[in-house]
């Protein structure tokens, strides 16, 4: 596989060519996204670093390391600005930098926003995301031994598979959960940051086109015996 190449659905689509990357500090490749390291500046309370993930459906994740204790995980860029504490906030294209050859870099003075865009531009009232697939949004379950609410990413056929199956299980808990390793002691997230739910059109869309599926080949599945399933399985002929 080339550089900057992701393996998905057995074929190979390119994220970033390496001339986009170069020089770009903290450079990792994921199965279906890049990590560099990025950061948010206050002139108060300095730098605050993080790992920024591109993924080639348009979303953005920041896990922040502004302090070794620090528990904020996936925040949007905009959530990502708020908690750094950065005075002139709702910039986040330009107060969130990267470093390149050594020098901070505005994220939109880089490449790392090609597919952002794409999808802000093919959305238009479609829930469809740049590269054809309907777009889902995170959703969450509550657990049934303490009640908190858990949250689950929905990027593709498996991650959707495990939210349906958390809904239609009566009895499901946080150590069920498959895609992050939690108890029911962990804290709930704050209602704060429950708003930001990964929609491509707005970080805090209480739900649209863009980001809620009514049903597609993603979501619904032809081995499950729910109604919702097999009607769609009915209604699509397959």
């Amino acid at each position: 596989m080339e550089n900057g190449g992701v393996e998905r659905d057995g074929s190979v689509a390119m994220l970033f060519s390496d001339e986009e990357l170069n020089e770009i500090s903290g450079l990792k490749k994921g199965g279906d996204y890049v990590e560099v390291t990025c950061g948010c500046t206050s002139h108060r309370y300095g730098d605050a670093v993080g790992r920024l993930r591109v993924f080639s459906s348009g979303d953005l994740e920041i896990s922040c390391e502004c302090t070794p204790g620090c528990q904020e995980d996936k925040l949007t860029p905009a959530a990502f600005e708020k908690h750094s504490e950065r005075e002139t906030a709702r910039k986040w294209k330009s107060n969130v930098w990267v470093i390149s050859e050594g020098e901070k870099v505005p994220i939109s003075k880089t490449a790392l926003l090609k597919y952002y865009n794409k999808a802000l531009k093919n959305t238009n009232g479609s829930h469809k995301s740049n590269n054809g697939r309907p777009f889902h949004r995170d959703e969450f379950v509550h657990c049934t031994r303490c009640n908190k609410e858990r949250r689950f990413r929905l990027r593709n056929k498996e991650e959707c598979r495990m939210h349906h199956d958390a809904l239609a299980d009566i009895n499901w808990k946080c150590a069920d959960h498959q895609y992050d390793k939690i108890s029911c002691d962990d804290d709930e997230e704050r209602a704060s940051r429950k708003v930001y739910r990964s929609c491509s059109r707005s970080p805090t869309c209480s739900g649209c086109t863009s980001c809620v599926c009514f049903g597609c080949n993603i979501c619904r599945f032809s081995d499950c015996s729910c109604q919702i399933c097999i009607d769609f399985t009915r209604n699509c002929g397959t």
